[in-house]
């Protein structure tokens, strides 16, 4: 038997958004947002992904230097790996987008995005650049530029190989080119007729680094330190730094809390170059910008020397004079931006706690939503509540709020048949090669939908109302976590989905399709029609679009046969639709739960693969050992093995014995120490028959433990990969049994790669290893380590 032991295919808001209790500003951030209302300075970072930030440097920005600071990631890490949990692709990218947002909640930056999808690991920013479209994702640089206007734009990568790979190359030569774009009025002019301008930012500078023994900073260039502890806050910027980065957790970004003096470095390239450790030199960060603004940092310093930690309410008089002039100043960037950080202040200050909650966890279309609004003043600072709004809902209160007691209201929202479900704005439209389609302009750059529902409350403060707008969440109380409060999403009135991801014809057999529909309300549905889009390969059954009547709230199944075309070895999509009302239909909810990110619902299209393959197969039963996620397991139950999960108690000979070949997911090695440790058992498994199957590794360790992989030593290298998804296969050994039984492999079966020829690669094998395939990238030389086979 082979071995074939490595086919390596290898708030600010003042309130926590999610699964906690709301969480107002303490006295000290009060104080500290007051000190940042002097200071008019702004900082754009941008990355390629997720995790590209500088988690010290921008709560440094925000918190120290009390900049408007905001990060810029191209991608939402669509393409990146999964440490907990199976998501991969879009899903991915929703759970690190919202990784961002909470770590944004650390450290007091804003988050924006672009429309360019993280397609996998690229060597060149020419490859990448040319999947994600270059001019679209510019522009989409050149948006978030003008509409943010930052003073300095910071990029994490340089332009070249320094970088690492191409994604991170890419966002520093658009970075660059927008730096100029963006203030040239003829570049991407249909963006001005939606309010905004062109903008020049002073400067651009590269954030140099090192990264173990990789080193790109000097002594000659800029620095400064930013470990500098906030006793406003407790902590330092590195301890700030910590928390933020450990929220990228699917990436197993865990970070310490660091303390002491942290130098960073930086590199003009392009704009005058700063001195003297500044790098807004030159710039007007005053009130002074703004014209008339004469006393307002008098006004605002008078506010500092007077407030009282133990009684912020008592420099709210003083807060509402500054608000009405800030109010009254010419519309323009900053005098809306230091307007709004102004209310919050206020409310704050004054004590007051608005929120908007449902009992619902979600609601569906042409439903309702009952909501309750709480309103409590906790300082004796006189106010009263004026009105409160929601949807088509306007009421006059007028009622003056005693100290600390709650004024509640509850109301029922009538939600149309025609609202909108709760889909993420970038994936309303199927992905187009390298980037999501978005038809409003106003849309791009954002980080996620606004909420579904947000109530108004006009409460007057000091002779001068204000709105509040609270989102309406869905708030419970868990047995755990106590007060939890998660995002409230609208479902469809109807859902419907294919019971699998492909439905495989093997060699010419019929394929029965079930098809799930289901009723989100308790509404009887009782004349839905279904109907399929299949290509010209397929035929389908005359039944197919029959109407189907079920009770209330009540799955059906619906069975079908699609009779496979005469062709062999095709795969078409089919798709389904729910026809209901005068209303279509055709997606299904998903739901992504995990601590520590709000519960992320988004609607797949439904559809499937029809796939007609003729496949010979040999052995019938295997053993599997779960890595971090993969859909190995269906394909093998679709062509007709029993497939059995095991675990750590399952190494025994005799248990392996039970089985024609064992494979393991894809880091098995990296994330259970039990296969090295066990590692004797698995040989001699192989060395009584057996078939051990490894899919890939992403490194040489597990934990801090070199891992054991079958009997002959080898290496992995994460650096060695090949990224173009088309590169050239050679068949080195076209002989060899791995590539002619039980079928014979052809180029053909190397068609339709969406990511990656071969991960993580095996290098400085021993002699027992045969290597029967070798590919490469443009311009490198064969690699042979994406299949490696040993007997024993």
């Amino acid at each position: 038997m082979f071995n074939r032991l490595l086919p390596v295919l290898f708030c600010f808001a003042g309130y926590c958004s999610f699964s906690q209790i709301n969480v107002p500003l303490t006295s000290s951030e009060i104080f500290l947002q007051i000190k940042k209302l002097n200071v008019l300075g702004s900082v754009l970072y941008v990355g390629a992904h997720p995790d590209d930030e500088n988690n010290t440097l921008l709560p440094f920005f925000a918190k120290e230097k009390l900049y408007r600071t905001a990060y810029l990631s191209l991608t939402r890490g669509d393409g990146g790996q999964n440490l907990i949990g199976d998501e991969q692709g879009v899903e991915l990218g929703l759970i690190r987008t919202q990784e961002l947002l909470a770590a944004r909640k650390v450290d007091g930056a804003e988050q924006f995005f672009t429309r360019a999808y993280e397609f996998g690991y690229s060597k060149s920013a020419e490859e990448a650049l040319r999947i994600w479209d270059k001019e679209k994702i510019l522009s989409d640089v050149v948006w978030v530029i003008r509409k943010f206007r930052p003073d300095v734009i910071i990029k994490r990568f340089p332009g070249d190989e320094r970088a690492g790979h191409g994604h991170h190359a890419a966002s520093a030569l658009l970075a660059d080119e927008a730096f100029t774009a963006a203030a040239d009025p003829n570049r991407f002019p249909e963006q001005l007729s939606h309010g905004v301008k062109p903008w020049q930012a002073k400067r651009i500078l590269w954030n140099t680094y090192r990264f173990g023994s990789f080193n790109t900073t000097s002594e000659d260039q800029l620095k400064f330190d930013i470990g500098a502890y906030n006793p406003l806050l407790g902590k330092s910027y590195g301890e700030l730094g910590g928390e933020a980065r450990t929220m990228h957790k699917s990436q197993g970004e865990g970070r310490p809390k660091r303390k002491g003096e942290n130098f960073e470095y930086f590199l003009n390239t392009g704009g005058p170059a700063p001195a003297d450790g500044n790098l807004l030199e030159g710039i007007n960060i005053s009130w002074d910008r703004i014209a008339p603004s004469k006393g307002i940092t008098d006004s605002i310093k008078k506010i500092i020397a007077a407030y009282k930690v133990e009684d912020p309410s008592a420099s709210v008089p003083a807060l509402v004079s500054l608000y009405k002039i800030i109010s009254a100043l010419p519309a323009s960037n900053w005098q809306v931006e230091k307007r709004n950080e102004l209310q919050t202040i206020i409310m704050a200050a004054a004590g007051m706690f608005v929120e908007a909650t449902s009992s619902q966890q979600n609601v569906v279309q042409g439903d309702s939503l009952k909501v309750d609004i709480l309103v409590n003043k906790r300082s004796s600072i006189p106010g009263s509540l004026e009105n409160i709004r929601i949807e088509n809902f306007d009421t006059t209160i007028n009622y003056r709020l005693p100290l600390n007691q709650n004024f509640t209201l509850t109301h029922t929202i009538a939600v149309s048949q025609d609202r909108n479900i709760s889909q993420p704005y970038w994936l309303v439209h199927p992905l187009t090669g390298g980037y999501f389609e978005v038809d409003d302009q106003e849309m791009i750059g954002k980080a996620e939908n606004d909420p579904a529902f947000t109530a108004t409350v006009t409460v007057r403060i000091s002779g001068k109302n204000f709105e509040i707008k609270p989102p309406v969440r869905y708030r419970y109380i868990d047995p755990v976590k106590g007060d939890t409060y998660q995002p409230i999403a609208v479902l469809p009135f109807v859902e419907v989905n294919y019971q699998q991801d492909n439905y495989v014809s093997l060699n010419s057999k019929e394929v029965p399709v079930s098809v799930l529909i289901k009723s989100n309300t308790d509404a009887t549905i009782a004349n839905v029609q279904l109907k399929h889009e299949v290509t010209d390969n397929w035929k389908l059954l005359p039944d197919i679009g029959k109407r189907v009547g079920f009770p209330v709230s009540e799955e059906q199944h619906i069975s079908i046969v699609v009779p496979p075309a005469n062709k062999i070895n095709i795969s078409d999509p089919v798709f389904a639709r729910a026809l209901e009302r005068g209303h279509s239909f055709s997606h299904y909810t998903k739901v992504i739960s995990y601590d520590h990110i709000p519960v992320i619902t988004y609607f797949p299209q439904a559809t499937a693969n029809l796939l007609k393959l003729d496949v010979k197969t040999s052995g019938k039963t295997i053993g599997y050992f779960p890595g971090a996620g993969d859909k190995i397991v269906d394909a093998l139950v679709q062509l007709g093995y029993a497939v059995t999960y095991l675990g750590e108690t399952d190494l025994t000979p005799q248990r392996l014995a039970e089985f024609d070949a064992i494979i393991t997911g894809i880091r098995a090695y990296n994330l259970h120490n039990y296969l090295t440790h066990k590692n004797d058992v698995v040989n001699e498994y192989v060395k009584n028959g057996g078939n051990f199957i490894v899919q890939y590794i992403k490194s040489n360790y597990v934990g801090n433990e070199t891992i054991k992989v079958g009997p002959y030593p080898f290496e992995v290298s994460s650096g060695s990969r090949i990224t173009e998804e088309n590169a050239d296969v050679k068949f080195l050994m076209p002989a060899h049994s791995v590539l002619n039984f039980p079928n014979k492999i052809s180029q053909k079966d190397f068609e339709g790669w969406v990511q990656e020829r071969s991960t993580y690669q095996a290098l400085n094998l021993d002699k027992h290893f045969e290597m029967p395939l070798a590919m490469h990238d443009t311009g490198e030389d064969d690699s042979n380590g994406s299949l490696a086979i040993a007997k024993y």
